[in-house]
């Protein structure tokens, strides 16, 4: 009987594959494996180490978490107090559940909990993220963000939503343990919903919806993806080295915060028509709604009708609204978040040599042309970029040390740049002067003899060091590297020992410096 042949090992079928690869797609695709580090064999009693802490370590209170907030987020105060409110509540349960799990098991598994998942709402560029990437970083979870528009239901475009519980286990540095206790965000939600009344509902987005749902409750997600040939390549490798025994990997999605946001424009119109109609009667006034309090009356039936389904909206208790930045806010975020733009402009000036500084009226005009741009603060860098762009270019190595951003800069940013430009060029031409001088000082000092410049040669020198982006040590001691043995030679022969260079010196300065010593050995000829 013919047996079938042996698997072959994953050196000799990675050698196979590249092979196949290179052979069919050139050299533009390759192949390649990971590795895994060693983990317990599948049924194995192997415990985790006893100086590894089971629980997940979490002390902080909403206030806490708020005034970390505060440092980073301007405005947003109730959004602030609700999310830390939520954050709170989730990991507080996830400790209890987990000292409950190895006290009684049986009564942590009959433990009911609905998890405090959040939906963000709110203008684009008010801080959403922001709120949510920090929150991540203060209590020290791992913190993956995704656009849900990347996404379908079965991984055909775009990406698997899956794929986000890997992430998290990769943010973890593989530790799947710490991994289960971190937070997905999610933007863009309000475009994998269709509203009820267009012509049929979004196939794609629905199926995200009911992925995500699944994801949000409770389920295992398998570490290794189905459309991933790499993992399954590798689930083959450990297959054949157990023996044939399967080990399935998973990470349960059981404590892990999901949040959701959307900028839901159109739900400004559908919150906006319903509290209209509600104001219909004799006796009623209509009560005038702003734009940043529409969002204030959303409910659970407006998501409906916006497009999602009733059971992923159920999954997501928490409402958070975040109101749309005026100027002011814009002006506080430059003035006093620790993340401000401006911050990062100092830097960019600094690593110029140029030290950059703010008068607040110029702050203020800044913002308001931020806040036309109508994409909260992200239309700051939209106006920085375009306000100081010529600026780096134009001033970085131009000698200028000081930077004053007035109102005069922020109306008539090309007349302040042709001003300073041009003190910069004499302060530049000073300062070279200056080091000029400081080199004749030095060479008098190590040679005993005296060198100067005069008008037109120290002229030239400037212009030179400016053309060639040399300093002035460096232009000299390249120029002048052999003077002190020919104006030597000269002084022995003449018996002076101070020169005046002329233009010609910087010219040709070697020339100059063998007419100068063939002089002083032939006067006579020479006169």
């Amino acid at each position: 009987m013919e047996q079938n042949p042996p698997f072959p090992s994953p050196e000799e079928l990675k050698s196979k594959l590249s092979e196949f690869m290179k052979t069919n797609f050139g050299d533009k695709v390759s192949f390649a494996t990971f590795t895994q580090p060693e983990t317990a064999e599948a049924g194995s009693d192997e415990k985790p180490a006893a100086d590894e802490p089971d629980d997940f370590a979490f002390d902080f209170l909403p206030r806490d978490i708020k005034a970390h907030l505060d440092r980073f987020v301007i405005k947003q105060d109730e959004a602030k107090k609700v999310l830390a409110i939520a954050v709170c509540d989730h990991y507080n349960h996830v400790n209890y559940q987990r000292r409950l799990e190895r006290e009684d098991a049986a009564r942590a598994e009959s433990t009911e909990y609905a998890k405090q998942n959040v939906i963000l709402v709110g203008p684009t560029g008010v801080g959403k993220t922001y709120l949510i990437k920090h929150i991540a970083e203060l209590v020290k979870v791992p913190f993956v963000k995704a656009d849900a528009t990347k996404f379908s239901e079965t991984g055909y475009v775009g990406g698997d939503v899956e794929d986000l519980v890997r992430e998290l286990v990769q943010k973890a540095d593989g530790d799947v343990e710490r991994a289960q206790f971190g937070i997905i965000y999610i933007d863009e939600i309000d475009k994998i919903a269709a509203a009820s009344h267009l012509s049929g509902r979004d196939v794609s987005g629905r199926g995200v919806q009911t992925t995500l749902l699944k994801l949000m409750e409770e389920t295992d997600v398998p570490l290794r993806s189905a459309n991933d040939l790499q993992s399954q390549l590798q689930a083959a490798f450990e297959f054949q080295k157990r023996g044939g025994k399967a080990k399935r990997e998973t990470i349960s999605t059981r404590h892990i915060l999901f949040v959701v946001s959307g900028a839901f424009e159109r739900l400004k119109q559908q919150v906006s028509q319903r509290l209209t109609q509600g104001q219909i009667g004799f006796n009623n006034k209509p009560r005038p709604v702003m734009d940043n309090e529409l969002f204030q009356f959303v409910r659970t039936q407006d998501f409906i009708e916006y497009g999602f389904e009733p059971e992923f909206i159920g999954r997501l208790p928490v409402r958070v609204v975040c109101e749309e930045l005026t100027a002011d806010d814009l002006y506080q975020i430059m003035k006093f978040s620790e993340g401000s733009i401006l911050r990062q402009y100092e830097r960019a000036f600094r690593a110029y040599g140029i030290e950059i500084s703010f008068e607040d009226e110029a702050l203020r005009l800044i913002a308001e042309e931020a806040a036309k741009e109508k994409t909260g603060a992200r239309g700051l860098l939209t106006v920085w970029e375009k306000l100081f762009r010529d600026y780096k270019y134009h001033l970085a190595g131009s000698g200028l040390t000081q930077l004053r951003v007035s109102t005069e800069l922020v109306r008539e940013p090309k007349k302040v740049l042709d001003r300073l430009m041009a003190e910069g060029s004499k302060q530049e031409e000073a300062s070279m002067t200056q080091q000029a001088r400081i080199f004749s000082d030095q060479f008098k000092a190590e040679h005993g003899l005296e060198i100067s410049f005069d008008e037109g040669a120290m002229q030239l020198l400037v212009e030179r060091a400016q053309a060639e982006r040399m300093t002035m040590p460096e232009l000299c001691a390249h120029l002048f590297k052999d003077y002190q043995f020919g104006l030597s030679l000269v002084q022995k022969n003449t018996g002076h020992g101070s020169f005046v260079l002329p233009r010609e010196a910087i010219e040709a300065p070697d020339k100059f410096l063998s007419e100068l010593v063939v002089r002083s050995h032939y006067p006579l000829a020479s006169a």
